[in-house]
């Protein structure tokens, strides 16, 4: 689990401002289709500033879930341009 996580991690951080992924692209592009809960579960976790997970989201748009509360999310993706 740690390489898979340090894998999530480490797509989420280039993740640019104003860009988002779901949660199923991070889980492809770490070599894991269909990890897209476990993405999620990572992310959950995270408290570092350095790691932009508020650009992770939903596979129909919506930000989904966040460990901060889902309207600070959303608030974040609006001041980036990634949600409108």
């Amino acid at each position: 689990m740690a390489v898979f996580k340090d894998k999530v991690i480490k797509i989420v951080k280039k993740i640019p401002k104003g860009e988002t992924l779901s949660y199923g692209e991070v889980a492809l592009l770490a070599g894991s289709p269909g990890a897209a809960r476990a993405v999620g579960n990572i992310l959950s976790k995270n408290f570092n500033p350095e790691i932009p997970c508020h650009r992770v989201v939903r596979s129909d748009g919506k930000p989904g879930g966040y460990n901060r509360g889902s309207e600070v999310k959303a608030s974040k993706l609006r001041k980036e341009g990634a949600l409108k």
